[in-house]
């Protein structure tokens, strides 16, 4: 079961993506954008430290009255980088909140239909408690999932090409360290993750149980 829930990952984050984009394609298209910006600001920030240290600050070092006009432009642009990535990371946050609680509602009407159309034996074989866990439990994770996990998903990826382009040009000696180190790295989170979506699916199904068993005891 397992095995099977490893392959159809891929196609059910394909049809997730489709299913938000067909609802809030721009909104989708603008977060995409302020995290792309949020993160290129980040890392030029990180980059541009190291040209105000040895441009700007190391030059003055034996000077007794130095010119610091320079360097004061440089922290303006510098803070003007900074500023439009707080500002990004602001925007795509309240967007995709919007985003996850509008998905949220448009997930459980679409149940609430198909729900419907069920045969009167999945409500004979199913709790109550386990069948509102559904509306409650699962659809929240996938809030959370949409609200969060899919953005830091897209800043990560887009994080690790800037900083490995990056590590490139300054050097590939360190690089090349870091590369084994990630790989390393990711066959661990891999070992754990493997390990953890089963419990976690798991856990969703305890949840259902416990929520229909309180049900029962709560109505008599």
């Amino acid at each position: 079961m397992i095995v099977g829930d490893k392959k159809n990952m891929g196609a059910t984050l394909r049809r997730l993506i489709a299913y938000i984009l067909k609802e809030y394609k721009w909104q989708c298209l603008l977060v995409a954008l302020c995290i792309l910006v949020s993160t290129v600001a980040n890392i030029g920030g990180t980059l541009f430290m190291r040209n105000l240290i040895d441009d700007y600050i190391l030059p003055f070092v034996n000077q007794t009255q130095p010119d610091l006009s320079p360097l004061f432009k440089a922290l303006l642009v510098m803070a003007a980088v900074y500023y439009t990535g707080v500002f990004c990371t602001w925007a795509y946050n309240y967007i995709m909140i919007y985003v996850s609680q509008g998905m949220l509602k448009k997930v459980r009407d679409d149940l609430f239909r198909h729900m419907e159309h069920l045969p009167i034996r999945y409500f004979d074989t199913k709790s109550h408690g386990d069948i509102m866990s559904i509306y409650t439990n699962d659809t929240d994770t996938l809030r959370q999932v949409i609200s969060q996990s899919m953005p830091q998903m897209l800043s990560a990826v887009i994080t690790i090409v800037g900083v490995f382009v990056s590590m490139l040009v300054l050097s590939r000696p360190l690089t090349l360290i870091t590369v084994v180190m990630v790989v390393c790295m990711v066959f661990a989170t891999r070992t754990i993750s493997s390990k953890s979506g089963h419990y976690f699916v798991k856990q969703q199904t305890d949840v259902g149980s416990l929520n229909g068993y309180i049900e029962e005891m709560m109505e008599g």
